[in-house]
């Protein structure tokens, strides 16, 4: 067996299609709903858009690698830290969006604070996972 691969591990595979289902539901919800959602959030509508089109294909990839029998260990790293990179950019949104002119209301704090604890649960379980399969791997 390769070194870069898992075995089949359930945890895994739940954790990363759970990603893939909650990615792809908000990248439809903001890429589609952009424009109704951009005042009651106080966030710009190319914003949303933006991100919910990245999320789509994201969410694609994501899915595909969970659907794997032995999703690459790399992969899933990948993964791991490119949802923690997303909480902390949603942080950051918060913390510094008013140098930006961005002033979102107190919906659009707990859209992104919501979305933002749920990706960084999604992160902890995958790599909590992760770490469960990885020496059954090397073995």
């Amino acid at each position: 067996m390769p070194t870069d691969t898992l075995p089949s591990a359930r945890l895994l595979r739940g954790a990363l299609l759970a990603d893939a289902a909650a990615s792809g539901a908000m990248g439809l919800l903001m890429a589609g709903g952009a424009g109704f959602l951009a005042a009651p959030l106080g966030l710009p509508e190319p914003l949303l858009r933006i991100a919910g089109l990245v999320l789509l294909p994201w969410a694609g990839w994501v899915a595909w690698l969970g659907a794997a029998a032995l999703p690459a260990r790399n992969a899933v790293r990948a993964v791991v830290a490119v949802n923690l990179v997303w909480v902390v950019d949603s942080l950051l949104l918060l913390a510094f969006g008013r140098l930006l002119g961005l002033a979102p209301g107190g919906l659009g704090i707990a859209f992104v604070l919501v979305q933002a604890l749920a990706v960084l649960g999604f992160a902890l379980l995958q790599g909590m996972a992760l770490r469960r399969a990885a020496p059954a791997a090397l073995a």
